[in-house]
């Protein structure tokens, strides 16, 4: 196997802090565990590993395990070797929390590069959460970047399917605390132009189109099946967002440029969220009513060159979603 999306960003001096997929590694060297999943029948887990270093996902491992009952997906494993594991909110690892329950691990199946894996297919009332403001999430104004493959064909308007940085509190602390890919069809501030879906900037107390609340015109919605995301914001005056076709093509930009009025210096907390909005799953906090798929993404530490971003479109489109 080749270089994987954390290989690139390393490479260009953006080191991963956070790794997660259920399809693949993201490392040429990552040979450990991707997720693990519950059964119903006598709730025994299992850890789903990869079937060779840097290859993808031993599926079969989970159909065995899975046959005649029914899993859950309880955490997906970070790679990156900042022990940045997802579990989901309302489990016993992530305290405090509740309202929430973890993803059903056999929803949508697919192939990448010619081989079986599942996706984490995110409905309503599921979410994913980690505190890693110690384990090097980058927190206040230190530059950041990020990417996720998700879909445009399992999306709706809830609050809100997103991927990165978020509170530690699991509230609306402030503008800027919050620093994460949102993708979804919700319009915040009014005046959006077709019914998307989008990549947006979720950067807390409003969901971004641009650098403003105004609707930017150079949004595009991405509808197919398989969407590459990114955002990279430098904490004090620019950021940008991009998406395409994770099958095919270069990235689009649909914002480079300064953060909304408010927003600057970010106000990172360092928390990493999956599936839901910053505030959510917590006795008296907001409820998660987004729905979105998720196969792999990666936060990084530092500003990713075009270059580098490019380079990681190129690796997932060689990885064969299909």
């Amino acid at each position: 196997m080749g270089a994987g999306p954390c290989d690139i960003y390393a490479a260009g001096a953006t080191p991963c802090v956070a790794a997660h997929s259920t399809t693949r590694a993201l490392l040429q060297s990552y040979s450990g565990r991707l997720y693990q999943v519950r059964r119903s029948s006598d709730n025994a887990t299992r850890d789903i590993t990869t079937r060779t270093a840097g290859g993808t996902a031993d599926a079969a491992a989970q159909d065995s395990f899975c046959s005649g009952t029914t899993c859950v997906v309880t955490v997906v494993y970070d790679q990156s070797g900042h022990g940045n594991d997802l579990w989901y909110q309302g489990s016993s690892v992530v305290p405090g929390s509740s309202s929430s329950s973890p993803a059903r691990a056999t929803s949508e199946s697919l192939t990448v590069g010619g081989s079986k894996a599942y996706s984490l297919y995110i409905n309503p009332g599921n979410s994913y959460w980690r505190d890693g403001h110690l384990t090097g999430v980058p927190t206040g104004s230190a530059p950041e970047g990020m990417y996720m493959v998700t879909s445009g064909t399992h999306v709706n308007s809830g609050c809100c399917f997103d991927y990165g940085n978020s509170e530690t509190t699991r509230k609306a602390d402030a503008a800027g605390a919050m620093d994460a890919i949102n993708f979804g069809t919700e319009c915040w501030f009014g005046g959006c132009s077709g019914t998307g879906p989008w990549v947006q900037a979720d950067l807390e107390w409003g969901l971004y189109s641009g650098g403003s609340q105004s609707w930017n015109s150079a949004q595009r919605a991405f509808t197919s099946k398989f969407v590459t995301a990114t955002l990279k914001n430098n904490g004090t005056s620019r950021f940008a967002m991009k998406g395409s076709n994770a099958q095919s093509g270069s990235l689009y930009t649909v914002w480079d440029g300064g953060l909304p009025s408010g927003y600057s210096p970010m106000k990172k907390q360092g928390a990493i969220i999956l599936g839901s909005g910053g505030d959510c799953c917590k006795p008296g906090g907001g409820a998660n009513l987004s729905a979105g798929t998720f196969y792999e993404g990666a936060m990084v530490a530092g500003y990713p060159s075009d270059a580098t971003e490019n380079a990681v479109q190129a690796n997932i489109v060689a990885a064969g979603y299909r």
